[in-house]
């Protein structure tokens, strides 16, 4: 087995994974996992469909993310994560699917709207 590359996406966050055998070592921007992730939120996030495939000792994945916030950059690696387990093995699909791994979440901030203070908030109305 050679290198896998997938890209995951949420938000503005884009994550390339790539995937390779190895002993579990998870590197993000060249930075250790968990320096990059501090909390444990993030961290089972990442490792989510690892855990789930029971892989997580046996490949070392390598991490470029950029864009978004923390929380949109975990799920986007763990999105790029779960679609290189399915190449790995596509019996994972199976595992990872029902638990929505695999699916883009398409949800994106709302854009500002003009006249008002923010997307759905509106400046103060006086009836006088």
């Amino acid at each position: 087995m050679g290198v896998i590359h997938k890209i995951g996406r949420r938000k503005c966050a884009v994550a390339r994974v790539y995937v390779s055998e190895g002993t579990g070592n998870i590197t993000v921007n060249k930075r250790e996992f968990a320096k990059y992730f501090p909390t444990p939120t993030l961290q089972y996030k990442v490792m989510q469909p690892l855990a789930m495939t029971e892989n997580a000792a046996s490949f070392d994945v390598k991490v470029n993310v950029y864009g978004g916030g923390t929380t949109g950059q975990a799920e986007a690696v763990r999105m790029a994560i779960a679609r290189a387990m399915c190449e790995v093995d596509a019996e994972n699909r199976a595992i990872l699917k029902p638990e929505g791994l695999l699916t883009r979440d398409p949800r994106m901030v709302e854009r500002k709207k003009f006249g008002q203070k923010k997307a759905r908030k509106r400046f103060q109305f006086s009836k006088r």
